[in-house]
Formats: C-alpha cells, sequence, structure tokens
C-alpha cells in the first residue's frame, strides 16, 4: 500500500477517485455551487498546477456500502486509481444497530480490494444531520465510528466531517451548512472540501479557496 503523503510529493501525475453516496454525487443541493470533489479538484489540478492529475467521481445518489461493493469494479477499480476516496454511512445508518456489522464488513471489504488495487485509500465520516429528516438516523454516530475503526485496521487515511461538524455546532442542528436535514448545501460541501484537503496536506490559508465567503 502506498504512502499518501510520499505520493503526493513524488511529482508524478495521480488518478483520484472519488466514490459513495448523494453527498459525493453533489447533485442538487449544492444548488449550483461547487460539491467537495469539485473544490479538490480545483486546489489540485487549479491553484496547485497538477494539470495532469485526473480526478473521477463515481458517487451516487441513495447508495450505500452494500451497493458500491456490489459495482466495485465498474466504480472504482477499473480506473486503478492512484488514490481512492469513499464516504458512505448516511444511507446505511437507515438500518440502525442492526445494521452496523454489515456495514462495517461492506466498508472494510471496499478498503480491502482498493488497497490490494495499489490505491492509498481515504475514508470519511459520514457528515451530521438536522431535525425533519424523511428517514431518521438516530444511530449515525456510530457509523461514524464504524468508518474510523475501518479507516485504523486498514491503516487508511480518516477524514472525519462528522468530529468536525459536532465540534462546530455541539447539540444544535448544523442548518447553516445544510440545505435539507441530510444533504449539505454550499458551505457544508465547501466545509468538506477544506478538512479533507488538510487531512490530504494539501490545505493553504492562502489560497482562493480558502477565502471563499458562503
Amino acid at each position: 500500500m502506498p504512502d499518501l503523503p510520499d505520493l503526493i510529493g513524488s511529482g508524478r501525475p495521480l488518478d483520484w477517485l472519488f466514490t459513495g453516496d448523494s453527498i459525493t454525487h453533489g447533485l442538487h443541493h449544492t444548488r449550483g455551487l461547487r460539491g467537495y470533489v469539485e473544490h479538490v479538484a480545483e486546489r489540485l489540478r487549479g491553484e496547485l498546477g497538477r494539470v495532469h492529475d485526473v480526478v473521477v467521481n463515481t458517487g451516487v445518489s441513495g447508495w450505500t456500502a452494500g451497493d458500491l461493493l456490489g459495482a466495485l469494479d465498474h466504480h472504482a477499480l477499473r480506473f486503478r486509481p492512484d488514490v481512492a476516496s469513499v464516504a458512505l454511512g448516511m444511507n446505511d445508518a437507515v438500518e440502525g444497530p442492526d445494521g452496523r456489522q454489515r456495514f462495517a464488513a461492506d466498508l472494510s471489504t471496499i478498503v480491502e480490494h482498493l488497497q490490494h488495487s495499489g490505491a492509498a485509500v481515504v475514508v470519511h465520516t459520514p457528515t451530521t444531520t438536522g431535525p425533519g429528516a424523511e428517514r431518521p438516523r438516530p444511530d449515525l454516530a456510530a457509523y461514524a465510528q464504524v468508518c474510523r475503526d475501518v479507516a485504523e485496521r486498514h491503516g487508511a487515511l480518516l477524514v472525519d466531517h462528522h468530529a468536525h461538524w459536532t465540534d462546530r455546532f455541539g447539540d444544535e442542528p448544523p442548518t447553516p451548512w445544510l440545505d435539507d436535514p441530510i444533504h449539505p448545501g454550499g458551505r457544508g460541501q465547501w466545509e468538506m472540501a477544506r478538512l479533507t484537503l488538510q487531512r490530504l496536506g494539501l490545505d493553504d490559508a492562502g489560497s482562493e479557496l480558502a477565502r471563499l465567503s458562503l
């Protein structure tokens, strides 16, 4: 398994894969603003001048870890990415405590397959939610912990959005960062991008992304 900082610092062009559910897919709820994957791509290929890097987004609205696992060849492995980012758990958490074990197993298998293919893997925890969701997710924090556990067990980089959002809002709903009770809006997607770039070691307080006002 490649070391991510060494990989990024190697100077060679990299293929980046981002996959997951609707939050990665980035449709509708951004209201015409960029999703977090687009922000990361702008930072990589624009600000950092990595013009030969390729960024692919195969997120699908509504997907669970089981859905991605069943389509992993088409949505991930065939691209043979250097870096593979996986953001799941929001839809899996609808199953509550009974679904945790299956989610852990499916996410672990996804990470294993990606690492076996030669990718450096990044695992994201789901963001937090607001009140009024059509399908409640009271067990979401436990699913975020599953993501942490899987990342630690496999030596994957963790981007802990759930902790970041919880630190920011505490027990209050994260309404300013949401478009609806589940989906991050433009500000929430920007926050996701900032945290992702920080964990990748690619953030810079002087970048245009850091100065955006949303």
